[in-house]
């Protein structure tokens, strides 16, 4: 189980990388083929969409199922909410994960009465002693519970099916869950994947509360880049729900009430909000038999209102500093537009201009040349559903600071402002968008990545084919004019790192 920040991925994988490992299908003759005709398609009459690509080999399959909800969609106070539904999510049903769930029920019904119990003595400053005894309490009430759990069951019973890769993601957009298999164990997925949908059990919650906390405080507070990128984004956007991190805050997180996260449950994971991508070695008629026997009796529901604020318009230069006993660590970002927004093409170029490969102009010129910084390097972050960031970042080599770095990071988008890019060096770049995965074959698992992701985010996958289409026709009148428009000091956010003896 994760959180990820950056765009398109549940593991670290960008935007950009998606699209890389697409076009290394149009360049690799192995798999040269049209996507558009390969790939099919089908929904079921509650709206649960299903993507599938055969791919015959190997006698395995990689499936992929993305809600199109993530923590861009929680109630301000409520932070957390769509990381921690991920988290029960993994604790079985009423048919997996108990020994008795007639005997359990009851036993969890007592566990959650007390939990909320104390929850509240805690918010109306209960006594101590109060508090304490409704502690002891729980604790008995859980040992009772724990009694008939099966931890670990969906691992236990994909990995004695030759499953791998059993995980989910929570991101700002969607939430996934993903897991290879024996093409022969297709029945067994789809059972096992649409119980936990009709009859999911939320065990161990309270106790899972402090597994998320201790996650927050090794990840963001006990991690210097972690609590940086995090008050980056908190800086960066100061309405839109994108400054808000994955994992919660910890004051939301430590009182998150079970009822708001049910509700979350209740209101988002739904058929007519999902979709599933199958890629293997499998026939689409043989996937729809399957799918429609297990997944069609789930109801659909009417989804609410997407109803997110609008992110105002910057005005002026953000800096945050933290110190932290950490090497210097710099990002600067700068607001851009959503996936939807032909400059973002454009972005995605000027990506590839600074900093994919070796012959990058960060890599080359501000690394191996100048020797201003031991890396540098740029991403998108922290979603694609709505407007974002990009963003830089480096690690200054001494006795160089981050005001050097960032001195040298802004001459090289003063170049990309006012020095047109060359046509040699514009048709590398939209070459090694292909040639960096090339390299190697592109896996089931990161097709029905792709396929599911451009889905939900853009409401068609075909969008993987039109985009590479769009970068395609990128010029170097089109980067110079978006570069004027995006890489300002107005627009800009900068964040460092520096080490808490230079701090005092």
């Amino acid at each position: 189980m994760q959180t990820s920040d950056y765009s398109c991925r549940q593991g670290r994988f960008s935007r950009l990388a998606c699209l890389i490992t697409l076009l290394s299908l149009y360049a690799t003759p192995l798999f040269a083929f049209d996507l558009a005709e390969r790939v099919k398609e089908f929904s079921l009459d509650n709206g649960l969409k299903v993507i599938v690509l055969e791919r015959p080999g190997a006698p395995i399959f990689a499936a992929h199922i993305a809600f199109k909800v993530g923590s861009v969609e929680e109630r301000r106070g409520m932070t957390g909410a769509a990381h921690m539904l991920e988290h029960m999510l993994f604790k079985g049903t009423t048919n997996l994960g108990s020994t008795d769930w007639s005997k359990e029920e009851p036993l969890l019904a007592e566990v959650n009465r007390l939990g909320a119990k104390l929850d509240k003595a805690r918010r109306d400053n209960e006594s101590p002693e109060t508090i304490e005894k409704i502690k002891s309490d729980l604790a008995k009430a859980s040992a009772e519970q724990k009694k008939y759990v099966v931890s670990e069951i969906y691992s236990k019973i994909y990995s004695s099916a030759g499953g791998v890769g059993f995980n989910a993601g929570t991101s700002k957009d969607l939430t996934t869950y993903i897991i290879r298999m024996p093409a022969n164990k297709l029945e067994l997925w789809a059972w096992i994947e649409s119980d936990r949908l009709k009859n999911a059990v939320f065990r161990e919650f309270y106790s899972e509360r402090d597994v998320v906390l201790e996650e927050r405080r090794r990840s963001y507070e006990n991690r210097a880049t972690g609590k940086l990128y995090e008050r980056f984004l908190a800086s960066a956007f100061i309405a839109h729900p994108y400054g808000e991190p994955i994992i919660g805050w910890p004051a939301d997180i430590s009182r998150l009430p079970l009822s708001e996260v049910q509700r979350f449950w209740d209101t988002w994971y739904v058929p007519n909000n999902a979709a599933i991508a199958i890629v293997g070695d499998v026939k689409v008629e043989e996937v729809e038999r399957v799918v429609r026997k297990y997944f069609s009796d789930i109801p659909a529901r009417p989804l609410p209102e997407r109803v997110v604020t609008t992110e105002p318009v910057q005005g002026g230069r953000r800096e945050i500093e933290i110190s932290f006993d950490a090497s210097p660590t710099f990002f600067i970002g700068f607001h851009k537009p959503a996936w939807d927004d032909p400059d973002d093409d454009v972005m995605t170029v000027i990506d590839g201009l600074l900093s994919t490969g070796r012959t990058s102009r960060l890599n080359v010129n501000i690394v191996r040349k100048k020797k201003i910084a031991l890396s540098a390097g740029t991403f998108t972050a922290p979603g694609s559903r709505y407007p974002n960031e990009f963003m830089i970042s480096g690690e200054p080599l001494p006795p160089n600071t981050v005001k050097d770095l960032e001195k040298a990071v802004w001459e090289e988008l003063e170049k990309l402002k006012n020095e047109p890019v060359g046509d040699e060096e514009l048709e590398k770049v939209k070459t090694n968008l292909q040639a960096d995965f090339i390299r190697g074959l592109v896996s089931h698992y990161g097709m029905a990545r792709l396929l599911a992701y451009y889905q939900q985010i853009t409401g068609d996958w075909r969008n993987v084919v039109r985009e590479t289409e769009r970068i395609e026709a990128v010029t170097a009148e089109d980067i110079e004019r978006v570069a004027k428009k995006i890489f300002t000091q107005e627009n800009a956010t900068v964040a460092n790192i520096v080490s808490k003896d230079k701090s005092k």
